[in-house]
């Protein structure tokens, strides 16, 4: 667990999936491997269940929802040698591939396009006309012209590293942060988006056009849904509970049928405080008592859009202090990219709790619109929301406002329920009577959704992060990344890893092929880690992975336009430091033989994250965060991208750090083969 993460909150006594999983291998038969056990692959050669109906086009862009014209490969080539593990400063990519990098931490974007200061000497107002850090989630969304060449990149920023982002770190001063650090760390967090064409060389290069936009932690933004004008929200900022400021720490991204951004809050409770009684809707989601995680709380002077970071109780009312700003973070918000002056949207109807992502099932006219999502914490659980209104070609966000918010529980048999969170529903009303846990409405559900889903007797899950759904199939997979909180004492009836340091990803198919069905089955597709404790499991009796392939903490996934499933990794501290993984990495897998190769291995101490390509998947986009996250004060672990070795292929030279030398910044790399063909095939 690294500091941007938040500690273990859910003490419900709802069964944990270790303990399903291993009733559900026990009734299969036994395999000669280091687990002992087989999980034979449910799914086969998917169905072809219909195309997705093509999406409505925006004003100025295509989409890429696939049409009803879009091919897939459901049995995809993996046309590339395997890259080998390493440790080199920078990105390894297969042979007869090329790479760039584009809109690095510090890229002006905006206002007076301030340059960036490799010495990291730029300001807060510099910042915030500048391509935000940490990089991370990610969308293309294509303009009608050359929708190939020219687009919009929608990039998250999830958190900030102190010692790299100032020039001498990170000041305290008698209790007090100064106000101008504050102001940078707030600026670079949120969402970048910016214009992108490609040249006739093959080179993509920024734009500096009218729809280049920095959204931060500070922007305005309108609460909508069930939780508009509940007590809840209601602030000094906004006593009528209709808006609330920023977005923090967006991980995980999601797109929609109408051409708009969905940006995700993840571990958004460790940045305020709270050093009175902590409410239910702070202490299950891990409000500190002590301090915010950057102090925003102590900047100097003392201004309001700082001082909300104290969610401490300080009037006779919540319209007299900041005790429910916490409650205005960890929704799915929603941003018009095509419309600069657009004021993005928390949709409260999909839930709140630590997102991951929001992942978009195949939309169909005239039935509801899902979309699946994480909570990116030990123990917590997979959630889905299934729009009440039907889908049509000139439908708009308002359809997020009103629907189901779902929750997975997981069967030893193989089979899961989704369960509705909704206070009108009877099983839940019951539940919540049993269990003695009263809800004042829908809103407080909502609120509260981690609460309301230990009601209904979820199934807990190792840290769900990134889902990606087949566009045929509907299948829909998801990234378990790992899970510490579980020790030795508990493998006998728990889980054949405890604790589980590598990962696995799980898929399950809807009843039907329906995404709004309530019912499923599931497996376990791959059960990562190195070749004496890992298994690939599309087919029975699934073999270990190899040289070629082993990887721990999987994260970032997605489903490209050829039916290629891309992992990308999340290690840290020691799995990362030594033993056979290398650094964080992104692979290539073919979801239906299992075949699985390493494609990127990515520069030091960063992590591979957020991935996107153009629609003729010829130009693939791939975020490197935090490169350097172990670096002190002006002694850095990495020197990347600006070491002069942006990209190298297997067999080079290894890239070695200069402490004293560049400072990293997260950055995107846009990926091309060399002889212009299609990324991975």
């Amino acid at each position: 667990m690294n500091d941007n993460d938040i500690a273990e909150s859910n003490h419900s006594d709802n069964p944990h999936f270790s303990t399903i999983l291993v009733k559900r291998l026990s009734r299969r038969q036994m395999l000669t491997g280091s687990l002992g056990v087989a999980v034979a692959g449910m799914f086969g050669l998917p169905e072809l269940t219909g195309q997705a109906e093509a999406a409505a086009s925006a004003s100025t862009a295509t989409k890429s929802v696939p049409s009803p014209n879009t091919p897939f490969t459901l049995n995809p080539t993996l046309g590339f040698e395997a890259v080998p593990v390493t440790r080199s400063d920078t990105v390894t990519i297969p042979v007869g591939y090329k790479a760039q990098v584009l809109i690095p931490w510090g890229t002006p974007i905006t206002g007076n396009y301030p340059a960036y200061a490799p010495d990291a000497s730029n300001s807060g107002v510099d910042q915030e006309q500048q391509v935000g850090a940490h990089h991370d989630g990610m969308y293309y969304f294509s303009f009608e012209d050359n929708p190939n060449a020219h687009g919009l990149l929608v990039v998250n920023h999830e958190y900030v590293d102190q010692n790299v982002l100032h020039t001498n770190g990170p000041s305290l001063i008698t209790g007090q942060r100064p106000e101008d650090e504050v102001r940078k760390e707030i600026a670079a967090h949120g969402i970048s988006i910016v214009e992108i064409s490609k040249d006739s060389a093959g080179n993509w290069q920024v734009i500096n056009g009218r729809y280049n936009r920095r959204i931060t932690a500070s922007t305005p933004m309108e609460i909508r849904g069930p939780v508009r004008g509940s007590d809840l929200v209601k602030t000094k900022y906004s006593p009528a509970g209709t808006e609330t400021r920023g977005t923090i720490n967006n991980c995980g991204n999601g797109y929609t049928p109408w051409g708009t951004y969905l940006t995700c809050e993840e571990n958004w409770a460790g940045y305020f405080v709270n050093r009175t009684e902590l409410a239910r809707e702070h202490s299950r989601y891990g409000v500190s008592t002590n301090n915010g995680r950057y102090r925003w709380e102590t900047a100097q002077g003392g201004a309001d859009e700082y001082i909300r970071f104290d969610a401490s109780v300080k009037g006779g009312s919540a319209n007299e202090d900041y005790r429910n700003e916490p409650n205005g973070q960890g929704w799915i918000v929603e941003i018009d990219p095509f419309n600069p002056n657009s004021k993005p949207i928390k949709r409260t109807a999909m839930g709140r709790f630590a997102h991951e992502g929001c992942w978009l099932a195949p939309p169909q006219l005239g039935q509801p619109v899902v979309f699946y999502s994480g909570d990116d914490s030990q123990n917590e659980y997979i959630y889905k929301f299934v729009t009440k209104a039907r889908y049509r070609k000139d439908v708009n966000g308002d359809i997020l406002d009103e629907g189901t918010l779902y929750v997975a529980r997981f069967n030893d048999d193989g089979t899961g329920k989704w369960l509705a969170l909704d206070i009108n529903d009877p099983y839940f009303h019951a539940m919540s009577i049993s269990k003695g846990v009263f809800f004042m409405d829908q809103a407080d559900v909502l609120v509260n959704t981690r609460l309301a889903a230990d009601v209904v007797g979820a199934t807990k899950m190792d840290r769900p992060e990134w889902g990606a759904v087949h566009p045929q199939s509907r299948e829909v997979y998801m990234t378990l990344t790992n899970n510490s909180s579980r020790n030795a004492a508990t493998i006998d009836a728990a889980n054949p890893r405890g604790p589980n340091p590598y990962g696995h990803i799980i898929r399950w198919r809807e009843e039907g092929h329906r995404s709004w069905a309530t019912k499923f089955t599931w497996d376990i597709f791959i059960l990562a880690g190195p070749e004496a404790d890992s298994q690939v499991l599309p087919q029975q009796n699934g073999p270990a992975l190899t040289q070629d392939n082993i990887f721990a903490s999987p994260d970032g996934l997605w489903i490209d336009q050829n039916g290629i499933l891309w992992i990308q990794t999340d290690m840290s501290g020691s799995q990362q430091s030594s033993g056979p993984f290398g650094n964080n990495q992104m692979l290539a897998a073919n979801p239906f033989t299992g075949e699985i190769k390493r494609f990127l291995v990515g520069a030091q101490d960063c992590e591979v994250t957020g991935i996107v390509s153009t629609p003729d998947g010829k130009s693939l986009f791939v975020n490197l965060q935090h490169p350097g996250d172990r670096s002190g004060v002006n002694n850095f672990t990495s020197n990347w991208p600006d070491n002069g070795k942006v990209f190298g292929h297997p067999g080079e030279q290894a890239v070695t750090v200069n402490p004293s030398g560049a400072r990293p910044r997260s950055a995107t790399v846009v990926i091309s083969r060399k002889d212009d063909g299609v990324v991975g095939m």
